[in-house]
């Protein structure tokens, strides 16, 4: 029988997931659970590397986060589904990868820089946010991940991991493999006003979301600028509700809304109110799930400890490794 190679990845909890974190990762790790030894965990830590100052809802949104990711498919059965700050082991490790891990690498990583220009109203002034790659590395390496499953733009992410095995491994042995990165295939969304779906833009759709919001937030979408008239012809190709469509609507359908809006066979308003009654319908087994673990917070609780424990045993036995490995003592 062979083994399945494991993975990792993470998600730090700022809030309810959206349409924007399930197309971009979530969507990718459901559908990667019968092929991959799967690790998927709540980054609480990586959350106060810009966001120290404003811990008060932390463990409510990490709770949260589970319930999103049960409903939207993730299951306990098939992942470990854990919280990063209740593996201490991160931390150590964290700690000793620090030791060795030259400065100049965290200061040429390229989202250290561009983050510093686009949070310019916090201060991200800090040792911790400067080597959060460090902490990231801990993360992956402490699980022997194979891979970790990322867009293309995201992979000078892993690569700054494998520099740091590499560099473990080459001053105590190898105890690490260097993970490889996962390419995966992201549906692109943007948000209601066409810009990146974010919740700092207020321009997002929950996975949470009631029928009565979805259909009132598609109703203040951005479709075809330029059209001013409902007579006017419009443009699908740069209109947001038909790229909405074609990830919610059949095929055909797609077709036939494409062809009616370059001819002024279809409105907006119509377009709008087909567009939300098709992602109702796709987000209910979401909401349905949702209704069920929310009804249960004793279960979500018993689920997130047990994918802990299955975490902290497997953390464990890399530290007595890589302890052996620094320190020369005993396993």
């Amino acid at each position: 029988m062979s083994v399945k190679k494991r993975i990792l990845s993470g998600m730090r909890p700022t809030g309810s997931l959206h349409l924007g974190n399930y197309h971009g990762a979530l969507a990718n790790w459901v559908g990667m659970q019968d092929a991959y030894d799967c690790f998927f965990f709540i980054a609480d830590w990586h959350a106060l590397t810009t966001d120290y100052e404003n811990t008060g809802n932390m463990s409510v949104f990490a709770h949260n986060m589970m319930i999103d990711w049960l409903s939207a498919g993730l299951s306990p059965e098939k992942s470990t589904l854990f919280v990063q700050s209740s593996v201490l082991e991160h931390a150590e490790l964290f700690l000793l990868l620090s030791m060795i891990t030259p400065v100049p690498w965290l200061e040429r990583n390229p989202t250290y820089k561009d983050q510093i220009i686009q949070l310019d109203n916090k201060d991200l002034s800090t040792f911790g946010f400067l080597g959060y790659p460090v902490l990231m590395a801990s993360d992956i390496i402490i699980y022997k991940a194979h891979g970790v499953p990322v867009g293309l733009d995201q992979v000078p992410h892993v690569e700054i991991t494998r520099e740091i095995a590499r560099r473990f491994n080459y001053l105590y042995g190898n105890v690490f493999p260097e993970p490889e990165a996962v390419l995966t295939e992201s549906s692109k969304i943007l948000g209601l006003d066409r810009r990146k779906m974010s919740k700092s833009y207020q321009n997002t759709i929950l996975l949470s979301e009631k029928p009565e919001d979805i259909r009132a937030k598609v109703s203040t979408m951005v479709t075809d600028p330029d059209r001013a008239r409902r007579k006017d012809p419009g443009n699908p190709d740069i209109c947001n509700v038909f790229e909405f469509h074609k990830l919610y609507s059949p095929a055909d359908t797609v077709a036939d809304i494409g062809a009616r809006c370059r001819t002024a066979a279809v409105g907006c308003v119509e377009c709008k109110k087909m567009m939300a009654e098709r992602l109702v319908e796709a987000l209910a087994p979401v909401r349905d799930k949702r209704q069920y673990y929310e009804a249960r917070p004793e279960l979500v609780r018993e689920i997130i400890e047990s994918g802990n424990q299955k975490a902290r045993t497997a953390a464990r036995q890399t530290m007595e490794e890589v302890r052996a490995a620094v320190f020369h003592k005993t396993i």
